[in-house]
């Protein structure tokens, strides 16, 4: 990735950019027949464009024509070299479109052009590269079946997939699913959120440039009740995945059974809590892991460390190392390179957000807590009851919650009494200590002494509310896209001799 530029620059960049404003179907750029969408920037206010969505009528088109592409083989029975071949073109142009989607995603989403250009991108552009790598390196199986058969399980791709997108990380998420699923060879059919569809957009694009047959990936702007559920229900889409809130992940559990029982693997909400014990280790760097969990991307993140569950004789010395790096937390217009925190996704969210500031009963603030339009400080909640509002449901917003504990089990019980399961993280120099606390657990996954979500190589996803299904990310992905298929050959003696006869 180049050197940032300037807020200027940026800005100026944004205004250069022409925004795609239909859907596509078929490999090409075709208006839909639903409502018109308007893309707005969340920082702003102002209209980016106007995209035609799509309703029921364009889900039917385009489920018809991944059908017809996947069963006549453009893609599906090509060869894995060549499908590799196609992603990595696909990686090489949006490394040369790299900026523009960079500066559209974050006008598109409030997200800062930092974050967007050494972090969103640049994953995006890696995770389609590594799961096209792993295309023609995955290797099929032979059972131990004895000498008088053999056994072979092979990997067959599901079919048709629909992929629904969340607006929180719009462009890394369109890449975490079709990047493995185009790779085993299935259509694709792409649902962006209706508040963040151009890169989506832009990126089905580049993948017909990259050489991608019609009706392999295709893009429908438009909102739930018009495209995601007529795809929830529609009886020749064999799989959804679907990342967002859990609500709505239930909705499409329920598409399923009143459809085709259709493969439903959903990434969905967390409360993650980030334990740290007396024994913890330079307590700066503590702070830093905290609030980075904290407030990246605006705590618009379902494994941000929403919780945090502080021994009672660390706590004086970690608070205040925590709230003199909120401080430090700039907030304002996405496209200052100098701004960590940028706007709330829209009207709706911030609304939401909102009513979980000023809590009463004890609770104290030590740091932010008021909104101003679409932009909320890094806010710092102390003396939370692990019943509390605030340490119970996900406020999907920079807004953190401090626990009092006076032990490891205590730690985990309150780590473990959430509904959700997706995230954890453990602080302690010891480290056994730290490992049985990670085992303990009941999280997708845990970190100890930091803060993150693993890399591509490891899979991601949760527990109880957070997940259903399968994982994101490393090989496992693979498996979601793909159905098993045993092919038993009988090579005894009796089986050939009655060939022969």
């Amino acid at each position: 990735m180049s050197d940032l530029l300037t807020h200027e620059e940026y800005s100026a960049f944004a205004k250069s950019i022409e925004f795609p404003r239909t859907a596509f179907i078929d490999g090409r750029f075709q208006a839909g027949r639903g409502s018109s969408l308007k893309s707005v920037n969340p920082a702003t206010g102002e209209t980016l464009c106007t995209i035609a969505a799509c309703n029921e009528q364009d889900v039917n088109l385009a489920v018809e024509k991944a059908r017809e592409a996947f069963e006549q083989g453009v893609w599906s029975k090509q060869h894995p070299s060549e499908r590799k071949a196609v992603l990595i073109r696909l990686a090489k142009l949006m490394s040369r479109n790299s900026r523009e989607l960079a500066v559209m995603e974050s006008i598109d989403s409030g997200k800062p052009i930092r974050d967007c250009e050494q972090v969103d991108i640049p994953e995006s552009i890696h995770t389609i590269t590594w799961h096209a790598e792993a295309t023609d390196k995955l290797y099929d199986q032979s059972a131990p079946s004895g000498d008088d058969a053999m056994a072979v399980i092979v990997r067959e791709p599901v079919g048709v997939v629909a992929a629904v997108l969340p607006w929180n990380f719009p462009l890394l998420m369109l890449a975490w699913k079709i990047a493995p699923a185009l790779a085993a060879g299935n259509s694709v059919i792409v649902k962006p959120a209706e508040q963040t569809s151009l890169t989506a957009l832009r990126i089905a694009e580049l993948a017909a440039e990259a050489g991608l047959p019609r009706g392999v990936l295709q893009v429908l702007p438009g909102n739930g009740p018009d495209v995601g559920e007529p795809l929830g229900l529609h009886p020749d889409i064999d799989m959804i995945s679907f990342t967002g809130s859990t609500e709505t992940g239930r909705r499409f559990l329920r598409y399923s059974a009143d459809s085709n029982l259709k493969k439903v693997v959903l990434e969905c909400g967390g409360k993650n809590p980030a334990i740290v014990m007396d024994d913890a280790e330079h307590i700066d760097l503590v702070a830093e892991h905290i609030v980075n969990g904290a407030f990246w991307n605006m705590g618009e993140n379902c494994s941000a460390s929403s919780r945090l569950i502080v021994h009672e004789s660390i706590k004086a010395a970690l608070l205040e190392r925590l709230v003199a790096r909120c401080r430090e937390w700039r907030t304002g217009d996405p496209l200052d390179p100098a701004t960590q925190l940028g706007a709330l996704i829209d009207d709706q969210h911030v609304a939401k957000v909102s009513s979980y500031l000023n809590p009463q009963d004890g609770v104290s603030v030590l740091a932010g807590g008021t909104i101003d339009g679409a932009f909320l400080g890094a806010t710092v909640y102390d003396n939370v009851p692990p019943d509390h509002k605030l340490a119970v449901e996900e406020i999907f917003g920079p807004v953190l919650s401090v626990i009092t504990v006076s032990s490891l089990d205590e730690a985990i019980e309150i780590a473990n009494s959430s509904d959700y399961g997706l995230t954890a993280s453990v602080f302690s120099a010891n480290g056994k200590r730290a490992i049985r606390a990670a085992k303990a657990i009941k999280a997708g996954t845990v970190t100890i002494n930091c803060y993150g979500e693993g890399d591509i190589t490891t899979p991601f996803g949760g527990y109880k509310l957070s997940g259903f299904g399968g994982r994101d990310n490393s090989l496992h992905a693979h498996d979601q896209y793909t159905e098993l298929k045993t092919i038993w050959i009988d090579l005894s003696d009796a089986a050939s001799a009655d060939t022969v006869s």
